[in-house]
């Protein structure tokens, strides 16, 4: 099962180019400002690209799906599954996806560090081949240009209890790429506006291997 995720597109899609595979992963921020109308030029490009199955979380930029929830997802359409704290089986594999990250000026799925995000991700199931979050875990991918770490521990204790054979995220722009920690393959998935190139992962039931992963920004 080949598949190809990104994150972080903002609508930047024109010159981005999308290599062919099983299932197609958007792991969030889809969106610049949010609004119903960039859901649907985003969402457009999605049911364009030629992957049989395509798999969407929201990110902070991607307001529709908090502020007119049942429109955000209509306009993605019956083709693509949309996770938001779900769980779902496709292409054989079983994804669970949520957009939730630590608090960041006034934007969407903000939830304070502590108890209110490690709720969240207490309801992550073990059993997974693929978790999907828009952002990092503590430490893993979660670098910005001044080498501050702003991952979530909370995410991160609960990955290491659930253990998902592989974890995709995006929203740092500035540290691409894909590691192995206690068993679970994680990537930062960001394409950051066209910057980097989409992230191929061939998963199979005995093994996950990375098959193109863009050098950080």
């Amino acid at each position: 099962m080949r598949i190809v995720a990104v994150a972080d597109t903002h609508l930047f899609t024109d010159d981005l180019v999308v290599p062919d595979g099983d299932v197609f992963v958007h792991a969030g921020d889809l969106c610049r400002a949010g609004t119903l109308d960039e859901l649907a030029r985003a969402a457009e490009w999605i049911r364009a690209l030629p992957h049989r199955r395509k798999v969407v979380i929201a990110g902070n930029h991607d307001w529709s799906f908090v502020r007119e929830p049942a429109r955000a997802r209509a306009l993605l359409g019956d083709d693509v599954t949309y996770l938001e704290g779900e769980a779902a089986e496709v292409g054989g594999l079983r994804f669970w996806g949520g957009p939730w990250q630590p608090e960041f000026n006034a934007w969407a799925f903000n939830l304070p560090r502590g108890a209110a995000l490690a709720e969240k991700w207490s309801a992550i199931p073990a059993g997974l081949d693929v978790l999907v979050t828009h952002g990092p875990p503590e430490g893993i991918g979660d670098q910005v240009r001044d080498e501050r770490r702003t991952g979530d521990a909370d995410l991160l204790t609960q990955v290491l209890r659930a253990k998902p054979r592989l974890h995709l995220f995006g929203h740092i722009h500035q540290d691409g790429g894909f590691w192995e920690r206690d068993g679970v393959r994680f990537a930062n998935v960001t394409t950051w506006e066209c910057e980097r190139p989409p992230t191929v992962i061939d998963v199979d039931a005995s093994s996950i291997r990375a098959i193109s992963v863009p050098p950080a920004g």
